[in-house]
């Protein structure tokens, strides 16, 4: 079952909805039709072939990155690293979605910790590759980049801003945002505004798309993913994990809930705080799975540790299978094939 529309990036979210059941059984079917672990690994080119059919390789840019400048980005890069966007100038974005040092676009806190020691209630999603799913924020509040951008900087609990109005004095005030606003955005009497701040962040993350060997191997190199990874990308698909994690990022396509099958234990109450529709009771935005290796601690609430704790239990949520030790093993090495390469040689360097 091939869920991804002709421009590779999902289903828009009402059909997605209505397939609901049909994701479920196809879940079930799978879990009675795969073994307990996956003796024979089809050859490359078949698995290949029956990995397309869910996924795809990332697209070059991320969309409406074709209408982002130079000066747009650069402006925006800077935007994402000011502090001065937080009331008592402690925080930046970069602060709670760490793209340096080889980060995943993540702080790889449980909770962020906010401008004046207030953590927020969820787990900071990732920033590289966000700019592919079809709505941001793990209950999908925010439709794209620029308007998710606008929530963190006002929120008393994280960036604390009292208002637009003084977001926009602050910047007006800092040497340079005038000629850097003014180049992102010519002919404008005023560039300097709260929507462009938040046009420019976005621009700017439009630019983190990631690379990893998974893509390579999807492209058409069979060596990208040595045996184990291939084993643990045939236990991915056989196990049912592509009823929810499809699509160039591996999820961010649907809302599903929270322990489908088997309950699990939050008090969060999720999407339906922002729909109020009772379908939506602790149902979440399916997370990326690109770079997951660095994006600990794992779902909406961030108690998840590792990724094979995180594994384990999706298999039993989710799908209500009992992992076996080798199947997890195996999954979570294939996981690892999703990492960014420039980010794996960093982590890789930073170990020796």
């Amino acid at each position: 079952m091939n869920l991804m529309n002709k421009s590779g990036y999902g289903r828009p979210a009402a059909a997605i909805r209505g397939l609901r059941s049909c994701l479920v059984a196809s879940s079930l079917w799978v879990l009675g039709a795969a073994s307990a672990f996956a003796a024979d690994v089809p050859h490359a080119k078949e698995l290949r072939a029956k990995a397309l059919e869910f996924v795809a390789p990332l697209p070059a840019a991320m969309p409406g990155a074709e209408k982002d400048t130079p000066a747009l980005v650069e402006l925006g890069r800077a935007l994402y690293f000011e502090v001065a966007l937080s009331e008592n100038k402690s925080q930046s974005c970069n602060s709670c979605h760490r793209v340096d040092a080889g980060k995943g676009g993540v702080d790889n806190e449980s909770t962020s910790l906010g401008a004046f020691g207030k953590r927020g209630g969820r787990n900071s999603p990732t920033t590289l590759n966000a700019g592919f799913q079809f709505a941001q924020f793990w209950d999908g509040r925010a439709e794209d980049l620029a308007a998710q951008a606008k929530g963190p900087v006002l929120n008393p609990v994280e960036m604390a801003m009292p208002s637009e109005a003084v977001v926009v004095s602050r910047l007006k005030a800092i040497t340079g945002y005038q000629g850097q606003f003014a180049q992102a955005f010519p002919g404008v009497t005023e560039p300097i505004t709260y929507d462009n701040m938040a046009k420019a962040i976005a621009a700017f993350e439009r630019t983190l798309v990631t690379r990893d060997r998974f893509d390579d191997f999807l492209k058409g190199d069979d060596s990208a993913l040595n045996a184990k990874e291939q084993r643990g990308l045939h236990e991915f698909l056989t196990l049912g994990c592509t009823s929810c994690h499809y699509g160039p990022v591996l999820g961010g396509q649907l809302y599903q809930k929270v322990g489908l099958i088997h309950p699990f234990p939050t008090e969060d109450r999720g999407r339906i705080e922002v729909t109020k529709d009772e379908d939506d009771l602790l149902r979440f935005k399916v997370p990326i799975l690109r770079n997951i290796a660095l994006t600990h601690p794992y779902f909406h609430n961030g108690k998840i540790a590792t990724l094979e704790d995180a594994v384990k239990k999706m298999g039993w949520h989710q799908l209500g299978k009992e992992l076996t030790e080798e199947q997890v093993a195996s999954l979570v090495t294939f996981l690892h094939s999703l990492t960014d390469k420039p980010r794996a040689a960093t982590r890789t360097a930073s170990a020796r």
